[in-house]
């Protein structure tokens, strides 16, 4: 997945509120992690319970009352989940990021089994996925966008590519730092949590130097096994919720442009143009 782009102040859209956080590396003799998000700079408690053997991570969320943010007018990134760095060099032997077109990209992937998660193939599969990310670089990819079939997933997003953005841009969006040590999830199961949702451009690093509008719900909660193949939940919201539904989507055949709103689609160079008559407006709705 790719990070998302400056929007002129016309196109800023009411923001997500979202303070959010994740968790430390997980082994698997920690048994229960609660992760809590201060407003700004997070605050983890962690609560180790033998009798329990899930780990639920929380991206809790706060309303600061945020309004519209005067976005910079910058050059076009190359993508919407970015962490907006450079593109790391002297990366070898790592597998291309799949186009759109190729079947893998259009088709479900299965399930990992159980007994397959602790193999050397699926941990190798999971290390390759962080540094193709990483690589990138981006905050989010999906194991069929290496060109594998499985329902995996991985999500990082840092300080340093927070830092790359606009502190008006990050404000607005309440876009904080959740690292990826607890976001390798196995089989992720989606569900929605309430019906509020929201209007924002997306893009993906295998439809790469386009953008499209996509509505994605506010909150959401992900079941699934971590790598170790033990249970984890994560509740999210705002922005670690849109990466979420958008990486679950890959999992399902379903790239972002199946979802979109058609009239927006436009190339990364037309982004900062104004939405054609009769498009909804950015945000939430």
């Amino acid at each position: 997945m790719e990070g998302i782009r400056q929007l002129p102040h016309h196109l800023s859209p009411p923001p997500l509120t979202g303070k959010c956080s994740t968790l430390g590396k997980t082994s698997p003799s920690h048994q229960s992690i609660r992760v809590v998000q201060s407003q700004y700079k997070p605050i983890a408690k962690l609560e180790f319970s033998p009798s329990k053997s899930a780990i639920k991570v929380h991206f809790l969320t706060k309303n600061k009352g945020l309004g519209h943010s005067s976005f910079s007018s910058g050059p076009p990134r190359a993508g919407w989940f970015l962490g907006l760095g450079e593109k790391k060099k002297n990366i070898t032997e790592l597998p291309e990021i799949v186009k759109a077109g190729d079947p893998v990209l259009h088709e479900p992937a299965r399930e990992v089994r159980p007994d397959e998660i602790g193999s050397e193939r699926i941990q190798k599969i999971i290390d390759d996925m962080v540094k193709v990310m990483r690589a990138a670089p981006g905050v989010g990819l999906a194991a069929p966008q290496i060109g594998v079939p499985l329902k995996i997933i991985v999500l990082e997003d840092t300080e340093e590519y927070i830092g790359y953005a606009p502190k008006e841009e990050t404000k607005a969006q309440n876009r904080q730092p959740f690292d990826l040590l607890a976001s390798v999830i196995i089989n992720p199961n989606l569900q929605k949590k309430g019906n509020k949702s929201a209007l924002f451009f997306e893009g993906c690093l295998s439809v790469d130097g386009f953008r499209g509008m996509v509505e994605r719900f506010l909150e959401v909660e992900v079941t699934g096994l971590d790598r170790y193949g033990q249970p984890i939940t994560v509740v999210a919201s705002g922005w670690q919720a849109r990466i979420l539904q958008h990486e679950c989507d890959h999992l399902e055949g379903t790239l972002y442009v199946d979802k979109m709103i058609k009239r927006t689609f436009r190339t990364v160079e037309n982004l900062q143009l104004p939405l054609a008559n009769g498009c909804p407006k950015l945000g939430v709705r």
